[in-house]
């Protein structure tokens, strides 16, 4: 029998190191943040025994998974509270096998009730008020769990604009909200961005993530942030991010398909670096001159829209 080289026996250990990890099976890691518990194995999307059960939160599943996993949430009425990362090989997939982040309908949402006290009437015109954001630059208003609806105010106003009721805008750095007749922002469900990016994308590749709402957060609701290749993003729902719906930069690849992105403060989609972005069968909604549907700052973006399959 030949005497195996040094070269040759490194690159047997890697052949079968990678052939050891296509053959493991791959794990289901469950959340559900109303019914789970991050002390359970969240291999069970139900409670089951004393251990078995869905964690509480998508951070715990994270910290557990490894290459070619799935995360799997519950869509509750509770909406997930967290910025995550997915990043390197332990939050990849393979060729064959994507890391998937599955979101059963699911919302990520990054804000935060804004406190009664903050708000403070206008002088003269009783059905206005206003509040002092802490991050000015990415500020966003929601309403009832929603983006509110925002008027854009130009650089040369002097004051701020004639708002239509349940409408905002921010205006020297703050924000104003006009009430309904005879109402305060008490008798409104009234919150603000507060965590910066809802998934960060960094140094991963083969990954899906498909089937989330993800609003309310200061920057972008999705955010490819340098090599992230073989990256799927279907069916999301990005609306009421302070920057963008999704942002794809450095030297990343993404792939956007049957997403709707609307609502967003500055761009639905951006796009920076070396990167590229195919967006297949995608809503993305204009924001008149505040939010285009696209904001190139680099990159390359391909769009392709197909039809649906003839019926017969």
């Amino acid at each position: 029998m030949p005497q195996l080289t040094c070269r040759s026996l490194i690159l047997f250990t890697l052949l079968a190191s990678i052939l050891s990890a296509n053959l493991a099976q791959a794990e289901n890691h469950y959340v559900n943040n109303e019914t789970g518990d991050d002390g359970r194995d969240g291999r069970s999307p139900d409670l089951t025994g004393l251990a078995s059960g869905p964690y509480r939160t998508i951070t715990k599943a994270l910290q557990v998974a490894n290459r070619g996993d799935r995360i799997i949430l519950a869509k509750t009425d509770t909406p997930y509270h967290e910025s995550i990362t997915l990043q390197a090989s332990r939050h990849s997939g393979m060729l064959t096998r994507p890391f998937v982040l599955e979101g059963n309908g699911a919302i990520l949402d990054g804000s935060r009730p804004i406190p009664e006290t903050a708000w403070e009437g206008v002088p003269e015109r009783p059905d206005l008020f206003r509040y002092a954001p802490r991050t000015k630059s990415h500020a966003m208003l929601y309403l009832f769990g929603r983006p509110a609806k925002r008027v854009v105010v130009s650089d040369k106003a002097t004051e701020p604009p004639e708002l239509q009721p349940l409408q905002w805008c921010l205006f020297r750095g703050h924000v104003y909200f006009r009430v309904e007749p005879n109402n305060i922002p008490a008798a409104y469900v009234l919150s603000a961005a507060s965590l910066p990016v809802g998934i960060t994308l960094y140094e991963a590749r083969h990954i899906q993530i498909r089937d989330i709402v993800v609003q309310g957060f200061l920057r972008d609701g999705i955010n490819a942030h340098d090599s992230v290749f073989d990256a799927n993003l279907l069916k999301l729902n990005c609306r009421g991010n302070g920057r963008s719906g999704i942002s794809v930069g450095g030297a990343s690849s993404v792939r956007i398909e049957s997403c709707l992105v609307g609502n967003n403060g500055q761009a639905q989609l951006r796009t920076e670096g070396y990167s590229r972005a195919l967006v297949v069968n995608c809503d993305l909604i204009d924001d008149d001159a505040a939010a285009p549907a696209v904001v190139k700052r680099g990159g390359q973006v391909t769009v392709k829209d197909t039809p649906p399959p003839a019926t017969p």
